[in-house]
C-alpha cells in the first residue's frame, strides 16, 4: 500500500492578490509560487505548511483546519502586532491542545495549536463553540 506523504489544502478565495498579501503579510507565510497573467492560483508556505489559494474556481468559502506549531502563545503575539484577524487566544481545550482561531479575508478558519499548558479552560471552549456557530450562519 502507498503511504500518504502531505496534504495541501486548497481554499476559494475572492482575491488572489488580496489573499496572497494577508498571508504574506499578517500570517508570517512566504510566496511559493503562483499561475496565471494576472496569478488565479498558486502556493503559500511556513515551515512544512502549504496552502493553495485558487480565485473563484475549487473549493468553498469558510473551510477549516488546523496547523499545530511549537508555541502558539508566541505565534499570538505575533498575530497580534501583525494585525491579524484573531478570533479567539490561545485557550487550553479538553483535547490536551492549546488553541486560537484566526481567520482569514475569505472567511476561511485556521485553528492554531500547540502542547496544551494546562487544564481545559471551559469558558475558552464555549467561545470555540460560538465562533463555531457564528461562522456556520
Amino acid at each position: 500500500m502507498n503511504d500518504f506523504e502531505c496534504v495541501v489544502p486548497i481554499l476559494n478565495v475572492k482575491s488572489f492578490a488580496a489573499a496572497m498579501d494577508y498571508y504574506v503579510n499578517q500570517l508570517g507565510f512566504r510566496k511559493k509560487w503562483d499561475w496565471g497573467d494576472p496569478p488565479t492560483f498558486g502556493c503559500v508556505t511556513r515551515g512544512k505548511v502549504e496552502i493553495f489559494f485558487c480565485e473563484g474556481a475549487q473549493g468553498k468559502p469558510g473551510m477549516w483546519m488546523s496547523i499545530f506549531t511549537e508555541d502558539v502563545d508566541a505565534l499570538y503575539k505575533e498575530y497580534q502586532r501583525s494585525g491579524a484577524i484573531i478570533r479567539q487566544p490561545p485557550t487550553n481545550m479538553p483535547w490536551s491542545t492549546r488553541e486560537m482561531n484566526v481567520e482569514d479575508l475569505d472567511g476561511h478558519h485556521l485553528r492554531m495549536g500547540s502542547d496544551s499548558t494546562g487544564p481545559a479552560d471551559e469558558e475558552g471552549l464555549k467561545r470555540l463553540v460560538e465562533v463555531e456557530q457564528s461562522s456556520a450562519r
